[in-house]
Order: C-alpha cells, then structure tokens, then sequence
C-alpha cells in the first residue's frame, strides 16, 4: 500500500506592516523560493526627529537573494511602494504590478536612477506569473486608487489569498467592479489561507461607493459659486481627482494642481487615461491669475498636515503663488491616519486664523472594507486559517473577533508579528521562527546609518536639552589652565540663569580639581566623572536630565 508524500509547507514571513499603518511587506517562501508582495514605507512618528520615512529591514531577503524571484505589487499607494527604490539598490529583483501602479514605480526609479537596472512587468487582471516554485495571479479589486489587485498565490502546499487593500464597490468611478465571481471560483476550489485587510475591522456595515463623495462635491461647488475652492487630498486617489474635475466643468471652473506628488501622480494617470479633463479644464499654476478667483479650483496636497505640502505652505503663508484669503472654502477630502489628528486639527486652525471657511464633514469615503465586506470575502473563499494584516494590533484583534463571528476555530486565526515565520499546510500551521525585522530610517542620503541609540539620543535632546562642559588643562600636572565653560542649548536660557551657570562652573571645576587630586588622568574616567557629578548637581537643582558632554582638551608644556 502506497503512502501519500507529506507535503512541503509554504512559509510566510510579514516584515512590516502588522503593528502599524504602513510599511506594509510580506515574504512568501515554498521549496527553493521566495516571492515578496509589496513593498512599502512608513512615514515618520512625532519623536522620530529628523527622519524623513521609515523602510522595512530586508536582512532576511538579502541573507536569500538567490531565493528571491521578485516582488509582487497589489497597488500604488506609498505605505506598499515606497520603499522600492531603496530595497532595490541592495535586492534588484524583476518587479510585477499592474498597469497604473506600474507608471508610478517606474516613476519612481527614474527619479533615483535605477530603471534602467530593474526588470519591470506589466501584469492585467486575471493573470498568472510563474515564480519559481509559485505561480502568482491577480485578481480586480476596489481601492482608493485605480488598478489595486488582491492575490492568489499558488504552490505545492495551497493557495493563499491576498486581498491588499480594498473594498467592495458595486459604482466605481472608473473600471469595474471587484471581481467576486473570481473569489467564489477560487473558494470553491480550496484556500488554504486568507491574508485580508484589517484596516477597517472595527467599522460595522458597509463602505460607501465613491461615488457619494462626488454627489457631496456637486453640492459644495453650488453653494459656494462665488468663492475659491481649495480642495485638499491623497495625490493618489485619482477617482476622487476626477469627480472634482468633473464638478469643475459642471459649474465652469478650471482646475489647477498643487504640489509635487499631484503633479506626478495625475500626470501619469492622465497620460494613462485614467482622467478626463475636457478641453482646457486643466490650467498651469503659473495662469491661475489669468481667471477670477470664484472661477478656479485647485486641487492640493497637504490633507495629512504634512509640515512641507503646498495646504501647510498655504496656511502658513510661505507658498510661492497661493495665499489664503478671508472667504476662501477650503474642503479636506479625506480622513487623518492614525497619528496625523493633531496635525489635521492644527492646520485647520491655521486657515480658520486666515479667514477661511474649512470644510471636512462627508467629504470622504474610506478605501478599506468594514466588517460587512469582509465577511462577504470570508464566504466566498472560505479559507482554512485566517491571517489578519494590514493595520495596528486593534484592528488585527477586531479582524479576529469577526472571524470568530463566522465560526472559525480560534486555533486557525493567527495575529502575527512582524518577523514571526508561519510555516502553513493542509497538515497543519505554525510559528516556527522569526526572522530579523524592524524600522530601517531613512535621514536624507543616509539609509540605516540613523539607529535606534542615535534615536535615542535625539530624543533626549529634544526633551531635556545639551549642556557642553569645557575645560584645558595641563597634561603633566592635572591643574586646569582655561574654563572650565559651561554651554547650554536647549537646556536654559543663559542671560536668565547666570547664576544656575556660575554654580555649575564651580561644580565641575571642584570635579576637576577632585579628580587630580586622586591622580585620575584618564580621559575617559574623567568625563565619566564629569557627567555624573554635573549630571546629578543639576537634578538637585532642576530636577532635569539634560545631554552633558564634557570636552577636554590637554596641553603639554
């Protein structure tokens, strides 16, 4: 009698993306091989001072490189492509996507350089690649930006399901909608695993179709005919661009874009097709002048409160061409992410300082499914285990109540870690391993070379402030020959605390004289004893915990 071939188990590694809103990446690995779906950054948290985003760390791909086969993109939003041209420096691997996610990659590599280094492909809805041991194919769904895909991964071991971001829109603006017939078809042929969007799991009900936002835009242009329309939004909903511009053409107004990533990202999607601007609809800002104001509309970045995008140069009266004026209607069309509220908040006071008129009620409708979508997802694909993703541990725990609802055991619901290795079969499933993961911070040019001690340390002086202490002294007899100075930044106003000054010189002139007298000429002792002494005189006196950095300097006569 024949025994049947224990199969191999398919691995799946998140490195990024299960703890936090962004940074979303995942490592598939069968037999000899590794495929890699998306690839994203994360922007940078308040006490995260002088970072500018925030990258996956690929040890564990760079470790496998000859395992990699690619990486698999479901759309083009930056939390799941922007950390591309960073990871393909050090893993340049064939990248696939579809068609307008494509454009904005590629976009993205001819910036830095690297498109010429890359294999690129252009995948369409209903097709498969073979990678390796995997065949990887993708399916139509609905998002907040065109051509996002979820996929259905094929090996040895099963097939697994990724959704990627969606929801369910029966009236999209543009295309078609999600292709549930495709998600039945594969459920009933067996799913080991469904790896579903979490980001919405605590919202009952369904998400509104975009369209209702652009029934709110229609009433906003007819009850404000005669002021300027400021329209701020996520540079990469292109639907939500379109339903403004076809507001605009309704109630003969041009259509301006402001700021860097509009420009591209509407750029590539009108080269694309994916927007129609009748005629002259759409103006440079440089002839905004030429048209009164109650004429135009501009559609700008900045609905986040990011410090640097043209809504935040507006209200802070810095941008080039634009200035707010008393009476202008300023509409915020989306919805802060989890940690922007007070940046949102923020810069809406700002324009209602300007005399502005900031509208933000019903002018948004999510990209991300709630509770009743994805219930919807879970009968038709009727997977075996459960893999909540994309989002923070609330929503991952309010994605696994849900599945609970629907009757799976809890044993086959996972809640993993960034990091954790889940070794899956129809034998069974496990966390097996963990693989190294965490923030890489991207400062500049500088990739990594910002730690978390160097974190730490900007942290510290953020919070308490540097005090530099400085002294000269002779080498053969240990007396103090200049200082010693003391040099506060961030820690006290000088003028306003002399006397706080002068106690401190005194103090680290008596640590000086103590630590010649014990005939300590190590200079690493010595500033030991420096920053404790200072350090310690100064919480009596303060209670505070500033940087101290002694500086010493000898002099040999």
């Amino acid at each position: 009698m024949k025994t049947e071939q224990k199969k191999d188990a398919v691995k799946i590694i998140p490195l990024g993306g299960l703890e936090q809103i962004g940074m979303n990446i995942t490592a598939f690995a069968y037999k000899d091989s590794i495929i890699v779906v998306d690839c994203g950054l994360a922007f940078p948290e308040d006490d995260m001072f002088g970072i500018d985003f925030v990258i996956p760390d690929i040890t564990f791909l760079k470790e496998n490189i000859d395992k990699v086969k690619g990486f698999v993109i479901t759309h083009g939003h930056e939390d799941h492509i922007g950390a591309i041209p960073y990871v393909e420096r050090e893993l340049p691997v064939p990248i696939y996507a579809t068609k307008l996610t494509m454009a904005i990659i590629d976009h993205k590599l001819e910036e830095t350089g690297f498109a010429q280094k890359i294999r690129r492909r252009v995948m369409k809805f209903g097709q498969s690649v073979l990678l390796g041991d995997f065949r990887v194919e993708f399916i139509k769904t609905n998002h907040s930006i065109q051509d996002a895909a979820a996929l259905a991964i094929h090996c040895g071991a099963g097939t697994i399901v990724h959704t990627g971001d969606f929801k369910v829109d029966y009236t999209p603006v543009y295309g078609d909608a999600i292709d549930l017939q495709r998600f039945g078809e594969l459920g009933r042929k067996g799913v080991l695993a469904l790896m579903c969007d979490s980001t919405n799991a605590e919202r009952p009900g369904f998400t509104m179709s975009e369209k209702t936002v652009g029934l709110t835009f229609e009433r906003i242009f007819r009850e404000n005919e005669n002021k300027r329309l400021i329209i701020a939004t996520f540079a990469s909903n292109v639907d939500r661009v379109q339903q403004i511009i076809n507001a605009a053409d309704k109630y003969g107004r041009k259509v301006c874009l402001e700021g860097r990533s509009m420009l591209n990202v509407i750029g590539i999607a009108q080269s694309l097709g994916y927007i129609d601007a009748h005629g002259d609809t759409l103006i440079d800002p440089a002839d905004l002048d030429r048209y009164a104001p109650e004429k135009t509309v501009l559609i700008t970045t900045g609905s986040q409160g990011e410090s640097m995008a043209a809504l935040s140069r507006m209200a802070a009266g810095i941008h080039k061409r634009i200035h707010i004026q008393p009476g202008d209607v300023i509409v915020l069309s989306s919805t802060p992410i989890p940690g922007n509220e007070k940046a949102v908040s923020n810069i809406i006071s700002e324009l209602c300082d300007l005399g502005a008129q900031v509208i933000f009620q019903d002018t948004h409708v999510s990209g991300h499914a709630c509770q009743e979508e994805i219930k919807l997802i879970y009968s038709l694909v009727q997977p075996k285990y459960a893999i909540p993703v994309h989002g923070e541990r609330r929503h991952l725990r309010a994605h696994e109540l849900l599945c609970r609802s629907l009757g799976m055991p809890k044993e086959n619901i996972f809640l993993l870690h960034s990091g954790d290795v889940l070794s899956l079969s129809e034998d069974g499933a496990r966390i097996e391993d963990e693989v190294p993961c965490g923030p890489v911070y991207v400062d500049g040019y500088g990739i990594g070379d910002v730690g978390s001690i160097v974190m730490r340390e900007r942290q510290h002086l953020a919070a308490d402030g540097i005090l530099v202490v400085c002294a000269t002294y002779d080498k053969a007899s240990g007396c103090v020959l200049a200082g010693p100075d003391i040099i506060s930044r961030g820690f006290v106003y000088v003028r306003e605390s002399e006397e706080l000054m002068d106690e401190l010189r005194a103090e680290a002139a008596v640590i000086l004289d103590a630590c010649r007298d014990r005939k300590i000429t190590d200079w690493a002792r010595i500033k030991t004893e420096m920053r404790d002494g200072i350090g310690e005189y100064i919480w009596t006196k303060t209670h505070r915990r500033p940087m101290i950095l002694p500086v010493l300097m000898e002099v040999e006569n």
